[in-house]
């Protein structure tokens, strides 16, 4: 037995019952996937990854990777290569390539099933793995030999980074100061140090490319003046193997509190030779380019976060069913009443429903968004350039809600998981502990949350026009609004559509906001002050909806289910009807903190705080 407890029912339930994904495979852009194949690969992932895969977990943490100074290397523990090695040579990181880099094209809903898995399991782990995905993007963007580099990439699975970040910059990328220079052969050298670069050095494999944001002389400031480049750990030969070092080096591994066995790197550009580099595409255009990966990033956080707290629950709820102690509150008085598993005890049964409620209800809207992507690769094959448009933006509406509630949610609800085990939690003798440290990260990586938060507002909401988001609440208060044959869930159905109206006079408060900050800047702080109010309560709005949606599947289904499934089906309606009276209610009052918000606090001075 491993740490890692994985949802296999929870994740089928989610692809063939509720999102009816059987509708869209072994057809169109999915010919080469059926449902027969999907569930097979689903039951050897879950194989995988509930054994080799997560072996190396905690071994992995406690004895971390080793940065030489005086060769610049990294030594990663031997349990987790053995976990790499295994997980590489399934060759699952195929689902997610095109054909023509010998993929399988797989759904996004199935890929992003697959990655829930590894993910719980061994988060460091698919982190390394990124390289073949990394390349398809260099495939797509680069130039004939840069797509030749790529091909070259993936089949001798290389490692790859994305490197923004800088000491100075932070996340204010455009402030970074990264410079290429061109060289008359064509090629440039980059010259500067990028920090927080995840993976940059490690021994899994022969090269590592990274791919990075530098400012080329003469161009001009913020993020517009950025173009990207891919630099080379080893130059590669003609025949494709690494040749000479280039000239970018690790010069620190930083010391982190969790996820301890993923290298988190300062990489140094050009200080002692020349670190040269190969414009992507050769052309100027590196923000665009590298929010193909950013996207890609974000929606990786969000289902590693999702998928730790989904084991962080499962463990707690193992663990609260075996552990007996007191007696039931209702024979408290009776000093000789027998002692009960503590899932007889109120507040833990309504900590596990709160934790339970989370990890699926995120794991529906992780699923949800996948749907939504596979949505735009079917427009896109049956060449509708407005469905694919459209599918396209509501994609971009629910990833900062994949990655920013997704993050904050999970590491919220693990800190309950933790508790359920009680004193226990806090050792080591348990995963709980080390999933609180390593599910951290998730809240600050690719765009903290308050940066998700004016995201989601700024672009997502304003510069759409709200065309997506009206999209989305239209659906949601339509669900409300319905009335089904048997009047199930009528009462809930009621306090989603009380929610979406306290969200929609949210949106309609900061918009009003924006507006008269064109006049008055200073009132675009009511939008700062808000911003993660909003994108916190369309996130509950969202699983609200989700669940529902879920308990009416369920609903139908449970008549005729199998004795194994009738509990799960219970548990769906159950789940459903507790976060519609115990969470959504929340909403009318963030909506009144929203409305009253005023700016005494950005006039209060900063020695007062």
């Amino acid at each position: 037995m491993t740490h890692y407890k994985s949802n296999l029912r929870d994740l089928e339930f989610n692809l063939f019952e509720v999102f009816n994904r059987q509708d869209i495979m072994g057809s169109g852009p999915f010919a080469e996937i059926d449902v027969d194949t999907a569930r097979t690969i689903l039951s050897e992932v879950d194989r995988l990854a509930t054994g080799v895969v997560a072996e190396s977990y905690e071994d992995a943490d406690r004895n971390p990777p080793e940065y030489d100074p005086q060769t610049r290397t990294v030594r990663l523990p031997e349990s987790l290569r053995r976990s790499y090695q295994a997980y590489m040579d399934a060759e699952w990181y195929r689902l997610d390539l095109p054909d023509e880099l010998g993929g399988l094209h797989a759904p996004r809903s199935l890929v992003w099933s697959v990655a829930e898995m590894v993910l719980g399991a061994n988060a460091p782990l698919y982190m390394y793995s990124g390289g073949p995905r990394f390349a398809a993007v260099l495939w797509h963007e680069g130039t004939e030999e840069q797509r030749r580099l790529a091909e070259i990439a993936i089949d001798k699975r290389w490692g790859a980074t994305m490197v923004l970040t800088e000491p100075d910059a932070g996340s204010d990328v455009g402030a970074a100061r990264t410079r290429a220079v061109r060289q008359d052969d064509g090629t440039w050298h980059i010259e500067g140090v990028k920090r927080f670069i995840t993976a940059a050095e490690h021994d899994l494999t022969d090269n590592i490319f990274h791919l990075v944001l530098a400012r080329p002389e003469g161009a001009g400031p913020g993020t517009k003046g950025l173009s990207l480049f891919l630099v080379p750990k080893f130059l590669v030969n003609d025949d494709g193997s690494p040749g000479e070092r280039n000239g970018v080096y690790t010069t620190n591994v930083e010391h982190k509190m969790g996820l301890k066995a993923s290298t988190t790197c300062e990489l140094t550009f050009g200080a002692e030779h020349p670190a040269v580099g190969y414009l992507v595409g050769d052309t100027h255009d590196g923000i665009r380019q590298m929010f193909l990966i950013i996207e890609y990033a974000r929606m990786l956080v969000g289902t590693k976060a999702i998928a730790t707290l989904s084991t962080g629950y499962l463990n707690a709820l193992e663990y609260a069913k075996e552990r007996v102690q007191g007696a039931d509150l209702s024979q408290m008085a009776d000093k000789t009443a027998p002692r009960v598993p503590i899932t007889h005890h109120p507040d833990v049964r309504r900590s596990l429903m709160q934790q339970k409620t989370y990890a699926e209800g995120l794991r529906a809207l992780l699923l949800y968004t996948a749907t939504v992507q596979d949505s735009v690769r079917i427009a896109e094959h049956a060449g509708d350039a407005e469905a694919a448009k459209q599918a396209a933006a509501l994609n971009d509406l629910l990833l900062p809600l994949v990655k920013g509630v997704g993050s904050e949610r999970s590491y919220e609800m693990l800190a309950q998981s933790l508790q359920t085990l009680g004193g226990s939690g806090y050792l080591q003798d348990y995963p709980i502990e080390q999933y609180i440290r390593d599910a951290k990260i998730d809240t600050l990586y690719e765009g903290t949350t308050a940066i998700q938060s004016l995201d989601l507002f700024y672009r997502k909401i304003v510069k759409n026009n709200g065309a997506a988001l009206g999209a989305l609440m239209g659906e949601i208060q339509s669900f409300a609004a319905a009335e089904p044959e048997d009047g199930g869930f009528k009462e809930e159905r009621a306090a989603l559509a009380e929610a979406a109206g306290h969200v929609n006079a949210m949106v309609e408060s900061m918009v009003t906001a924006a507006m008269s900050s064109l006049e008055d800047p200073r009132e675009s702080y009511r939008v700062g002050l808000n911003s993660q109010r909003l994108l916190m309560a369309l996130g509950d709005l969202v699983l609200g909806w989700l669940l529902l949606r879920q308990a009416e599947t369920a609903a139908d289904a449970i008549d005729t289910a199998r004795p194994a499934d009738h509990d799960f089906y219970t548990g769906k309606i159950a789940g459903a009807r507790f976060f519609a009276t115990q969470v959504l209610p929340r909403l009318a009052a963030e909506r009144t903190m929203v409305e009253n918000t005023t700016l005494d606090i950005m006039d209060v001075p900063e020695s007062a705080f």
